[in-house]
C-alpha cells in the first residue's frame, strides 16, 4: 500500500510521514532528502548546477537508501551532509530541473515497488503516485505554519521574527505553486487535512483511521465481500 502526503512547507509532512511509517512498520520516503542527495553528489563531483542532463544522470545513477531514519547514498550516511546551508541552496536548481524530476520519478517508483510506503513531498500524489491507495493533502493556515517554524528556529537559537518567516513562507509557497514541473497542488481524489488546532497525535490518529478504511475496502474488493 502507498500513502502519499503532499502539502506546503511547514505543514508537518516530514514529521508526520516519519512517525506514521514508524507506527506501521513501513518504509518512509523523504523525497526532499533525495533531491538534496543529488545536489550533494553534484557539488562533490564539480558538476555545474545548470547542467540539467548531468544532474539527471546523477539522479538516475546514485543509490539512495533510507535505513533507520538515516539517508544513505552509494553506501555513505549523508544524513548530516545534505542538511548544510550550502546544500539547501544548491537543491533548488536541482529540484527545479525537469530532467531531474523525470529521472527521480522513475527512481521513486522503483523504490516503492512491492512494499508498503509512506512518501511525502509536493508532487507524490499528483505526479509520482497518482494511483496511490491513500492520497493526503496536509496543510495548515499560513499563520499556523509560520508559528511552528518560528518555534523551530528559536529552538535552534536563531533570532527571527514571525513577520520574516511569513514573508519567506509566502515567497516559497508562490514558487512551489508556480513551478514548471513538480508544482504543489492538491492531488485528484486526495483527502484534505487542515491541521490547525490538532495535536500531532490527533493528526496521526486521523491518518491511521483513513488507512484502515482503505485496507478494509481493498479486502472487500479482493474477496468480493463487503469490508467489515
Amino acid at each position: 500500500m502507498i500513502v502519499t502526503l503532499d502539502g506546503p512547507a511547514g505543514a508537518g509532512k516530514s514529521t508526520t510521514a516519519r512517525e506514521l511509517a514508524r507506527r506501521l512498520g513501513w518504509c518512509h520516503m523523504d523525497t526532499g532528502a533525495m533531491y538534496r542527495s543529488v545536489a550533494l553528489v553534484a557539488i562533490r563531483r564539480g558538476i555545474d548546477l545548470r547542467d540539467e542532463a548531468a544532474l539527471a544522470a546523477i539522479a538516475a545513477g546514485v543509490a539512495i537508501e533510507f535505513r533507520g531514519g538515516r539517508v544513505w547514498v552509494d553506501g555513505e550516511d549523508v544524513s548530516e551532509a545534505i542538511r548544510t546551508p550550502e546544500i539547501t541552496t544548491a537543491t533548488r536548481p536541482v529540484a527545479n530541473a525537469p530532467p531531474v524530476r523525470e529521472a527521480m520519478k522513475g527512481v521513486q517508483r522503483r523504490m516503492a515497488a512491492g512494499i508498503d510506503l509512506v512518501t511525502e513531498g509536493r508532487d507524490q500524489g499528483s505526479e509520482v503516485f497518482p494511483d496511490a491507495e491513500l492520497k493526503v493533502f496536509l496543510t495548515a493556515s499560513p499563520e499556523e505554519r509560520a508559528r511552528r517554524r518560528l518555534e523551530e528556529e528559536r529552538q535552534r537559537g536563531r533570532d527571527v521574527t514571525l513577520e520574516e518567516i511569513l514573508a519567506a513562507q509566502q515567497s516559497r509557497d508562490d514558487g512551489d505553486i508556480h513551478r514548471a514541473v513538480g508544482a504543489m497542488r492538491e492531488p485528484d481524489g486526495a483527502e484534505v487535512l487542515v491541521t490547525d488546532g490538532m495535536s500531532h497525535e490527533e493528526v496521526i490518529g486521523r491518518l491511521l483511521e483513513w488507512i484502515e478504511l482503505r485496507r478494509g475496502r481493498a479486502l472487500g474488493e479482493s474477496t468480493g465481500r463487503p469490508a467489515p
